[in-house]
């Protein structure tokens, strides 16, 4: 069987910028969280889809993926664990999807992203080193990296993720009719306008 890319849904941020009682991820959107929306659209894809989490949300991605395929880390910010990040989380997950095609990381913040937008994404993977969702030519994620970058995509440190890495290799944005690629929930503010939106396209699909 062909190997596939995988999408590495990273979910082990500590969300700062979110003021609620529960982490920004928790909150309900519509009938699911916002993890479990993400999760949903990925599993959708049909690609091996990798979670990286903590201990919280570790249950929660496990109803979605098959319990190998969540990695749980510790808690940024633990005590002797000052290495934690979106870069050890990226290269956590890529290192267990070994024999992937590519990796599409997604973060577990943006549930609008669209099936679609991802599938368009790896297929791109095919040709580049690095592929990227745009929409109106505004850079957004996934953001898609070939089986070529393994080592140095497995070697990430810290909080500075794979923006380095990315800007180190040819890269092109595939242009998608999807304007949840520059869309996430780091604040409050972020999550009412997205319900409200969410409401309004119900809403618009009821009357057709």
């Amino acid at each position: 069987m062909k190997a596939q890319p995988a999408v590495i849904v990273l979910a082990a941020g500590r969300g700062s910028r979110f003021l609620g009682a529960d982490h920004k991820l928790a909150q309900r959107l519509g009938s699911a969280t916002v993890l479990a929306t993400t999760l949903r659209h990925a599993v959708a894809t049909q690609l091996p889809v990798v979670v990286v989490t903590t201990e919280a949300f570790a249950e929660v991605a496990r109803r979605s993926v098959a319990a190998r395929d969540v990695i749980v880390l510790p808690e940024v910010g633990s005590p002797g664990h000052d290495s934690l990040g979106m870069g050890y989380s990226i290269a956590s997950g890529v290192s267990a999807a070994p024999d992937a095609s590519g990796w599409m990381v997604l973060p577990g913040d943006m549930p609008m992203v669209r099936t679609e937008t991802m599938l368009e994404v790896a297929r791109e993977l095919a040709q580049h080193p690095v592929v990227f969702a745009q929409h109106k030519g505004v850079r957004g994620h996934p953001v898609g990296f070939a089986a070529e970058l393994y080592s140095e995509l497995t070697a990430l440190r810290g909080d500075e993720g794979a923006r380095r890495l990315a800007a180190r290799y040819p890269a092109i944005g595939v242009e998608v009719d999807d304007p949840g690629v520059l869309i996430d929930v780091d604040t409050e503010a972020d999550l009412e306008s997205l319900r409200v939106a969410q409401q309004a396209g119900q809403a618009q699909a009821q009357r057709i």
